[in-house]
């Protein structure tokens, strides 16, 4: 096979061994990966370990097994971000927040934060603004405890250790023990809670967005002033935040994303 042939089959290992990391939703073995790609296990080695030197694949704490590296995480953002169903999934965002009269937005996880994919602000002067491809942290926002909530124990639990759990407001809970009893309440509900953890006087909600393989991929949350909207007034909002979710849902499902 001439040089070019070779470089390009090594790219396309490369390429499979990355969707194959992708996919799953949990961290996966050497084994696992090179069974999945078909290739042998010294091959499959070699090209991990030049994905992970370019931050594309990431060895977990362990040493055994493989996730998404920070850069094909950003890579994914950038692809949600800039595609074509931006302006439907705007459209989505954009009813609801005219049916509940509060801002709405569609966020991601990205590594130990959440980002807005996008974001419709309310008309009311009094909100709290954030642009699309802001961060925020996960232990206090209910988007991120909504990702977290659907992580295996053990992985939430060694996330929660690594974050700093800053406090941002009296409300803000910084003790992992409180933490998890909170997220295991989420995990039954499905409904992310932020009771003015991040902002005084700002409350939130998430609902997961579900793609086609059952995976939890993005939400859509609502966030307000809680002199406008008291938490129990927002939980009524939630039969209307799972209709959008659906609705985005299939933006990512019809192979546009």
């Amino acid at each position: 096979m001439s040089e070019s042939g070779n470089s390009s089959a090594a790219a396309l290992r490369a390429v499979a061994i990355m969707e194959t990391v992708a996919r799953a939703n949990r961290p996966l073995a050497l084994s696992d990966i090179a069974a999945s790609c078909g290739l042998p296990a010294p091959t499959a080695f070699r090209i991990l370990g030049l994905l992970e030197s370019a931050g594309l694949i990431q060895r977990e704490p362990t040493g055994k097994t493989y996730g998404v590296g920070h850069r094909l995480a950003r890579l994914g953002l950038d692809v949600m971000s800039n595609n074509d169903p931006r302006g439907e999934r705007r459209a989505i965002l954009r009813r609801v927040v005219d049916d509940i009269g509060e801002t709405c937005n569609l966020a991601m996880l990205n590594g130990d934060e959440i980002v807005y994919i996008d974001r419709v602000e309310t008309d009311w002067s009094l909100k709290a603004e954030l642009k699309p491809g802001s961060r925020v942290p996960l232990h206090c926002t209910s988007s991120g405890k909504l990702f977290l909530s659907q992580m295996p124990r053990a992985k939430r639990r060694r996330m929660l250790e690594s974050l700093s759990l800053k406090r941002y407001t009296d409300n803000t809970v910084t003790d992992i023990a409180l933490l998890e009893a909170q997220i295991d309440d989420i995990a039954k509900t499905r409904v992310g809670v932020n009771n003015e953890e991040l902002q005084a006087g700002v409350i939130g909600l998430a609902v997961p967005v579900i793609g086609a393989g059952g995976r939890m991929i993005a939400t859509v949350a609502l966030q307000a002033p809680v002199a406008r909207l008291p938490m129990a007034r927002a939980m009524e909002c939630v039969p209307r935040l799972l209709v959008a979710a659906r609705d985005m849902a299939a933006t990512f499902d019809n192979g546009s994303s």
